[in-house]
């Protein structure tokens, strides 16, 4: 998989800390913006202990730089633009959003370790407190 400047991020970047990552619908849009800025926020927080950001969907490089450089998001979003990890994960799936039905990516966060095994995954995941259910007991 690649990020938004065409670097290649394979399971070597993740190992050896944690990781948060998160799978959401599209860039720009109200709600992903307000995750992508909440996680911006906590940045300084997470890497003091050890955690990566990491957000996933299937926008081109394109779409993931601009909106990086809009919203000045401080961390690598990968492009999974035929969703086959999506699809591996169970995340791309069946959804309805303002009650049309369509497939797509269902708002969900992962929580991998060091050895790459998924300590915690949230499933629609509610934007509010996405950082507090993650780490809740």
């Amino acid at each position: 998989m690649v990020n938004q400047n065409g670097e290649a991020i394979t399971e070597q970047n993740l190992r050896g800390q944690r990781t948060i990552l998160y799978f959401y619908p599209r860039d720009n849009t109200p709600t992903c913006t307000t995750q992508a800025i909440d996680f911006t926020g906590h940045l300084t927080e997470l890497r003091a202990k050890n955690i990566q950001v990491l957000g996933v969907n299937g926008d081109s490089m394109k779409k993931h730089q601009n909106f990086i450089n809009k919203h000045h998001i401080g961390f690598d979003l990968l492009v999974d633009e035929d969703y086959q990890l999506a699809k591996e994960l169970g995340i791309y799936r069946q959804k309805k959003v303002f009650g049309k039905e369509s497939m797509g990516i269902v708002r969900t966060t992962l929580l991998i370790g060091p050895d790459l095994t998924i300590e915690k995954r949230i499933d629609d995941v509610k934007v509010k407190n996405q950082l507090e259910v993650l780490f809740a007991e």
